[in-house]
């Protein structure tokens, strides 16, 4: 794939640049009702993170969607870095039910009080695609959102990529034109001058819609493999099958660096950090973070509880990588600037199923559930944390489940602490608790900028 590479649209002309940029004022959370008994909508948060401001740390507008029972998981911008010669401006926020199928188009041209302009319903999004379980949302060239999702029309195998006009968001069909036997589905990284896109597995909707069963671990029904795309043709060259160390590879952080042929991807039931790479034109993967499974009394199932890593984010200049256990309930941060060697230079507990909770000192007692969706500004000084994965597992595994957002702070000597002046406690709003999800930036961050 071939590209001019002088940056003209919206986003930035580098990582430099991004990582240049002044600190954010507020964030956007992905906030849900789903799970928690209440018949609510679930909205997204904006949060004030300027430290200056008389309303630090607090939700500060709301946007509910139109419907109850959406699930809003993760979500991403109509323009990023990648669309350099777009006329586009980053000014709207494309937000899937991942439960319902359902898209929302959030305008955000007023950074304090986005607003929906438009509603795509499930059956225009099947009837055009075939999909639902709609996941990643990423700005792609060529003025086009693409959209990962996790299952067919009814919820079953296999999932694939929908793509949307970025201009005015149409659905336009299948991003994919060979599939080569790919079925599972999750998230998905690409590289514009590797001519790459990388994807992910989970499993199908109906396999773990109601909740984690081990035996279909066992029956395959999970994913242990990476798969990738010729980015220009939209087809599948090669699969990597990550075998045992592998298990549920879930979030992929490719460096930053548009050259680079590496990343990370974190195995979330293996609880492995596995890093990918091409070396001599082969794709292939090596651990290089192990985390071992802890004894606990009462855990029933056999082995003992593992971690659980369900998201990593990679700062812009690709040298700080971190990562969540959401079952033990620890935030490690590791310094990857020989991504083959991390070396542990943080970790901070909060929650978690081993009774280790540092807890934060605005909460009221213990945390519960555990870190669990990270974001990390683009200068790469703080990492914002929340604590919900996915309703029905949430209340599997944290039965009432508390919804609590945080961040950690870079500290003089590179270590990250958390900040004990910021706290989001989503159980006191007046529409009842709610649990918080994905969080972004309004100008980009760490897991929305690819570099052309």
């Amino acid at each position: 794939m071939t590209l001019d590479n002088e940056h003209q649209g919206p986003g930035y002309a580098s990582p430099a640049e991004a990582q240049s940029q002044a600190p954010e004022e507020v964030v956007y959370v992905a906030c849900l009702y789903e799970g928690t008994g209440i018949d609510e909508p679930d909205f997204i948060a904006v949060v004030d993170v300027d430290r200056d401001s008389d309303t630090y740390s607090q939700i500060v507008h709301r946007t509910p969607m139109p419907n109850v029972g959406d699930e809003l998981h993760h979500f991403g911008f109509n323009a990023c870095s990648s669309a350099c010669h777009s006329s586009l401006a980053r000014d709207t926020l494309i937000v899937p039910g991942f439960r319902s199928s359902r898209l929302h188009i959030v305008d955000i041209s007023d950074p304090r009080a986005p607003a929906i302009k438009k509603v795509i319903e499930p059956e225009e999004l099947t009837a055009k695609t075939g999909y639902t379980g709609p996941h990643t949302v990423h700005c792609m060239p060529g003025d086009i959102v693409t959209i990962s999702m996790l299952g067919d029309e009814n919820g079953d195998l296999p999932g694939g990529f929908a793509v949307l006009d970025a201009k005015d968001f149409s659905v336009l069909g299948r991003w994919e034109d060979e599939k080569d036997g790919q079925e599972l589905m999750y998230d998905f990284w690409y590289q514009p001058r590797q001519n790459t896109l990388v994807s992910s597995e989970w499993a199908a909707p109906n396999t773990f819609g109601g909740g984690f069963d081990p035996a279909d671990v066992a029956l395959g029904k999970y994913g242990r493999r990476l798969h990738f795309w010729d980015l220009e043709k939209r087809t599948k060259t090669y699969t990597l099958d990550l075998g045992d160390e592998g298990l549920i590879p879930l979030e992929i952080r490719w460096q930053h660096d548009p050259d680079s042929l590496q990343g990370f991807v974190g195995a979330t039931l293996s609880s492995n950090i596995l890093r990918f790479a091409k070396d001599n034109g082969h794709w292939s993967t090596q651990t290089v973070v192990d985390v071992a499974n802890e004894k606990l009394e009462g855990w029933p199932l056999p082995g003992g509880v593992p971690g659980l890593i369900t998201d990593l984010v990679l700062t812009m200049d690709d040298r700080d990588l971190f990562f969540s256990n959401w079952l033990h309930g620890d935030l490690r941060h590791y310094d990857v600037s020989d991504p083959s060697d991390p070396k542990l230079k943080s970790q901070v507990w909060l929650g978690g199923l081993l009774g280790r909770d540092g807890g934060h000192p605005r909460a009221e007692g213990p945390l519960n559930g555990g870190p669990q969706m990270l974001q990390a500004s683009l200068d790469g000084d703080r990492v914002y944390v929340s604590n919900s994965l996915y309703s029905t597992w949430d209340n599997q595994f944290y039965p009432e489940l508390r919804g609590w957002m945080t961040k950690l702070d870079r500290q003089p000597d590179g270590t990250f602490a958390v900040d004990d002046d910021f706290f989001v406690d989503f159980t006191t709003l007046d529409t009842g608790p709610a649990r918080p999800h994905e969080v972004h930036l309004p100008t980009g961050d760490c897991t929305s900028e690819i570099f052309p």
